[in-house]
């Protein structure tokens, strides 16, 4: 049979012709993104792919689309009804209260890297799986600390080379801004129900801000005209909404605010988010997020506020100006007989305890091939093992880029040809 991966994944292999299909590429963006939450003193965190579905529903929202139509659900063999992980941030906020994180100092500051999963239409830069980056803040309503999270996000994007990148801004209010503002929004849209898309009537009762987020043309059109919750902010979100414009201004972050960003999630207050850049054309948002400051009760926990991010790796990627793939090799082992093939183990085991990457032949190629290989490997050396070498107790060090060559002395050990390799 001839076996090929879901639909809406993705292999990643040596030569992945994408950029996220690139394994070096994975690497170099971890290996960033783990620095910045060092720098900024985050915890990682690991936690399960698959939780209870109800999780998802209770947080992201029962008429959300994730919910409706995006989760893969399925029942284990204990009857549970469970769900691969949408998204990162209720799992996360469903360990803070199990494990009782609220008792500790707070604010608690956690960040993860791992796949999610949605059943959408496979477009460029969004997949069934897909993997993200994300950062969590819990037990803070500081609007400083929404400030850090956005610097954040775009610290690592802008490490990573993301392009034309501007993060848009809005909020959401509070429950006194909500009681003042829906009423008048939901009041809108009934008059012009004709007009939206069917998913947009449907959250007239129950969401209407989620109308914002509908891509149906005609729906954006009549959302033009929509009264904005921007002018009905209470005096609380509205100080909290210039302290963190200020904060922003004060970190140097490129912003603008989006009266209509409302972002796809139902948990979010205050402050909402999107990093979007103009390299990825139609689909532009890299990663985004926001203020849940009534999640972590609704899962179970005390009063605790919470801010965080998202931001998918392969869309990062498709943004970033990538590095070319470097030399992976500094060293390959370029054996002229069978007896030098041991030696060359030998040398090899000791250079690679010492950090220098190397390589043997192990195809049985001529000597005219390693060197074609050393070649296709990008290697800075070739050390070389013959009769010559071994009656010398010695090899012969080959420059890649020059061609020169001399000899160095390994009867005695490695020293001499570490110290010649200056790796």
């Amino acid at each position: 049979m001839n076996y090929r991966g879901p639909k809406g994944t993705y292999d990643v292999y040596p030569g992945g012709r994408e950029p996220h299909e690139r394994p070096e590429l994975w690497a170099w963006a971890e290996s960033v993104a783990r620095d910045h939450f060092r720098r900024y003193a985050y915890s990682e965190v690991r936690l399960p792919v698959f939780e209870e579905a109800q999780l998802f529903v209770r947080s992201v929202g029962e008429a959300s689309d994730i919910v409706r139509k995006e989760m893969f659900v399925f029942h284990d063999k204990g009857g549970r009804e469970l769900s691969l992980r949408p998204e990162g941030t209720a799992g996360v906020v469903r360990s803070y209260v199990e494990h009782s994180l609220y008792k500790v100092a707070q604010p608690v500051k956690m960040w993860y890297l791992g796949p999610m999963f949605r059943h959408e239409r496979q477009q460029k830069g969004r997949y069934r799986q897909h993997v993200q980056i994300g950062a969590e803040v819990l037990g803070s309503d500081d609007p400083l600390v929404d400030v850090e999270i956005i610097s954040l996000l775009y610290s690592i994007h802008q490490s990573l080379g993301v392009r034309d990148e501007v993060v848009y801004l809005n909020n959401l209010g509070d429950l006194e801004t909500r009681r003042r503002y829906v009423p008048e929004l939901r009041s809108y849209l009934e008059k012009h129900e004709s007009e939206l898309d069917p998913d947009s009537v449907s959250r007239i009762e129950t969401n209407p801000l989620r109308t914002f987020d509908s891509k149906d043309r005609n729906t954006q059109a009549l959302l033009a005209e929509a009264p904005v919750i921007g002018d009905y902010l209470s005096e609380e979100a509205r100080a909290h909404f210039d302290s963190v414009k200020a904060g922003l201004e004060a970190a140097g972050v490129p912003y603008a605010v989006d009266e209509r960003l409302v972002r796809g999630l139902d948990y979010y207050t205050l402050t909402v988010f999107e990093a979007k850049s103009a390299a990825l054309g139609a689909q532009d948002t890299v990663g985004g997020g926001g203020r849940y400051n009534g999640l972590v009760s609704e899962l179970g926990g005390p009063e605790a506020p919470g801010i965080g991010f998202g931001s998918g790796v392969e869309r990062i990627l498709l943004a970033a100006n990538a590095p070319e793939e470097g030399a992976k090799l500094d060293v390959y082992f370029v054996t002229l007989t069978p007896e030098a093939r041991l030696p060359a183990v030998s040398l090899a085991a000791a250079l690679r305890a010492e950090g220098v990457a190397c390589d043997l032949d192990y195809a049985d190629r001529s000597a005219k091939g390693q060197f074609k290989q050393a070649d296709r490997a990008g290697v800075r050396f070739a050390v070389i093992i013959g009769d010559e070498e071994l009656a010398k107790g010695a090899c012969k060090l080959r420059d890649m880029s020059s061609g020169e060559e001399r000899f160095v002395p390994v009867a005695d050990g490695p020293g001499e040809l570490l110290r010649a390799l200056k790796v």
